[in-house]
């Protein structure tokens, strides 16, 4: 395996974040529970690890600038043309799913 530096690794991963930030906005026909039910995760709590990380390093952001970042536009625009209403049986599925933290 081809040994990687410390600077390569963050860069290789912040790319890699950047083309799944990517995908996600290009992908909004793929709903948040969707992805939840199908991965665990959605936009929301990727959002939610990068404001995080921002807090870790003493950088304060909100819920909304952090959201903005990773939908690429206000969540509530992003909501108004794209979040269609899920339906009962994901609703149960997430439900059955949910990690607590959620």
């Amino acid at each position: 395996m081809t040994e990687l530096s410390d600077e390569q690794k963050r860069d290789f991963e912040a790319a890699a974040f950047r083309r799944l930030v990517a995908h996600l906005r290009e992908r909004s026909d793929v709903q948040n529970i969707d992805l939840m039910n199908l991965a665990g995760f959605c936009r929301n709590c990727l959002s939610n690890w990068y404001r995080d990380a921002a807090q870790a390093e003493g950088v304060e952001l909100s819920k909304e600038q952090s959201r903005e970042i990773i939908y690429g536009m206000p969540y509530a625009e992003w909501q108004a043309l794209n979040q269609v209403e899920a339906s009962d049986a994901k609703k149960a599925e997430f439900e059955a799913r949910r990690p607590r933290d959620h």
